[in-house]
């Protein structure tokens, strides 16, 4: 398989497992606010809204929870952090809000598992 339609496929399986982490918390009376959020920083995969507060979630998907989790590096989290600031001051106009991130590991089984606050302060 060449390069191009490994990317196509890799592009397609985020979006399904975005799809699912998003009716996931829908379904826990979470709103989802914004999909695949940009900014010059990078990109938020989800923002969800429950009770006033705001969850950025980052969702991978891989084989195992274990490897998918692992796909979540410093830098990355960096950029996500530095991104949901970007997010905060364009949305809210301010950066005083409760929120939390959030990794969602979705497996080659379609399974879900929500770690809360796994994402730590930059």
């Amino acid at each position: 398989m060449d390069r191009a339609t490994t990317g196509k496929i890799s592009f397609l399986k985020g979006q399904a497992a975005e799809g699912q982490v998003a009716q996931a918390y829908e379904r826990n009376g979470f709103e989802i606010v914004d999909r695949r959020w940009k900014s010059k920083e990078g990109e938020i995969d989800l923002v969800a809204r429950h009770k006033g507060k705001l969850y950025f979630i980052e969702v991978k998907a891989s084989k195992t929870f274990e490897t998918a989790v692992q796909q979540i590096t410093p830098r990355q989290q960096k950029r996500i952090h530095n991104c949901a600031l970007q997010y905060l001051a364009e949305k809210t106009g301010h950066l005083d809000v409760d929120c939390r991130f959030d990794a969602a590991l979705v497996d080659s089984a379609g399974r879900i598992k929500i770690l809360p606050g796994a994402l730590l302060a930059a």
